[in-house]
Parts: C-alpha cells; sequence; structure tokens
C-alpha cells in the first residue's frame, strides 16, 4: 500500500500545469484531492478525468488571494474527509517584465498570489494540523527563489519570500510534528507564459528560456515523493531543473 493512500490532499492551483498532474498523480496513489482554482470550468474537467481514472476528487472554486475562499476549500476537506494531511500552495502567477516597463498592476498581483496566497494557505491549514498533530505543508517556489535576472525582478522577490516563509515555518512546528516542504523548478510546462504581457519578454521566454522544459509530471512526481516519506522524515528542499542546460 502507498503512503500516500488515503491521505486527504489540498491542491491550489490545480486548473492546469503543477497543479493539476500532482492532482492526478496523489489522487492514482490513492489519495483524497480536494483541488482549487479561479477558473471552475477548467477544474471541473480535471476533476472529470480524475474520476474516470478512479480517483477520489473534489472540486471547489478558489482565489488564494482571499483568505476566506482559502478557508473554504480547507473547511471542505474536513467535511469530507474529516483530516487534513497535506496542503500544496501551488497557485502563481509569473508576467515577467523589465522594471522600467512599470507594470506596477502586474507586480501588485504577483505580491496577491505568489506570496498572500502561499500565507493564506498556512493560515487556513496550520490551526487544522496543530490541532491534529500532524501535517505536511508544501510550497511551491522557483529556481528563481535562489537567482534574479533581467525581467524576474518582483517575480524572484516573491519566490524569495517564499522560501524565507516555508524556512521560517519549517522550524518553528517541527517539534508539532508538522513536515513543512519546498519544491522549487526550474522551467516547466505551464500556461504561466501566456500572462506575459511585455512582448519582447513573452517572445524570449516562449522562444528561448523555453527551450529546455521539464514536464510538469516530474514536479508532481517530487512532490509525491516529500509527502510519501515517513511521517519522521521532512524532505526540506527540491530543487528540480532539466539534465542538460543551453549556455
Amino acid at each position: 500500500m502507498s503512503s500516500i493512500q488515503g491521505k486527504v490532499v489540498v491542491i491550489t492551483g490545480a486548473s492546469s500545469g503543477i497543479g493539476e498532474a500532482t492532482a492526478r498523480l496523489l489522487a492514482s496513489q490513492g489519495a483524497h484531492v480536494v483541488i482549487g482554482a479561479r477558473r471552475l470550468e477548467r477544474l471541473e474537467a480535471v476533476a472529470s478525468v480524475i474520476r474516470s481514472e478512479g480517483g477520489s476528487v473534489v472540486s471547489h472554486r478558489l482565489d488564494v488571494t482571499e483568505l476566506e475562499q482559502v478557508q473554504e476549500i480547507i473547511q471542505l476537506a474536513m467535511s469530507q474527509f474529516g483530516r487534513l494531511d497535506v496542503v500544496v500552495n501551488n497557485a502563481g502567477v509569473m508576467p515577467l517584465s523589465p522594471l522600467a516597463a512599470l507594470k506596477i498592476d502586474e507586480w501588485n498581483r504577483m505580491i496577491d498570489v505568489n506570496i498572500r496566497g502561499v500565507l493564506h494557505g498556512i493560515a487556513a491549514g496550520l490551526p487544522i494540523m496543530t490541532e491534529q498533530g500532524f501535517g505536511h505543508v508544501v510550497n511551491i517556489a522557483s529556481t528563481a527563489a535562489y537567482t534574479a535576472g533581467p525581467t524576474t525582478a518582483v517575480y524572484s522577490a516573491t519566490k524569495y519570500a517564499v522560501r524565507a516563509i516555508t524556512g521560517a515555518l519549517r522550524q518553528e512546528v517541527g517539534q508539532q510534528h508538522i513536515r513543512v516542504t519546498l519544491v522549487s523548478p526550474g522551467v516547466t510546462e505551464s500556461e504561466l507564459a501566456e500572462n506575459i504581457s511585455d512582448e519582447a519578454t513573452k517572445q524570449y521566454v516562449v522562444n528561448e528560456y523555453r527551450r529546455q522544459i521539464i514536464p510538469a509530471s516530474a514536479i508532481a512526481g517530487a512532490i509525491a515523493y516529500a509527502i510519501a516519506q515517513p511521517d519522521d522524515v521532512d524532505v526540506n528542499e527540491l530543487v528540480i531543473g532539466p539534465t542538460a542546460h543551453i549556455s
């Protein structure tokens, strides 16, 4: 029996990319997945596929920038399954641009989704995990959490923040038998590039930066690996990139 079997896992940003791949993989391994995203039609399509594959899934429209909505999906998991084993804070946006382009609305959106969304997941899930005496928070960052470059300033700043939040949380809750994992993917198959409004940046990302891309299933496998470890083993960080790099 898989050590993932029977675990209740809430996944944000689950309508595509890493979130969708993670939901499908964990459900195939016997987890009860509770998936949330803003695009309800797309989310329901993912849930339908999971059910057709024999998996256990509940879907719920979710905007992670709204604390109440994050609390609702956590409570949905509790009402349906009576426990909360894992929260995967995956929802994120990446509208890259040079700072001089002054895409201030996009900066604010990244801060709201990438940082506040993670904090809201922690705020909604941590009290329940503390009361239970177990749980696992998995935060999705990026290799941009370790280095910044042209056009990535704000995006990297949000992912540095996720890395800092995750490290501090791990130190705070380890004695309560709550595990905390940071997963930092490199360039991964997803729809994130579609949110880039700066045309020059978008063309570079599509034509150059994404020439070596990791399948979303690989990141899902890393998340599943961390979750599947024995309760007394905490996988602190996983940084995932392609084997070969374009110079």
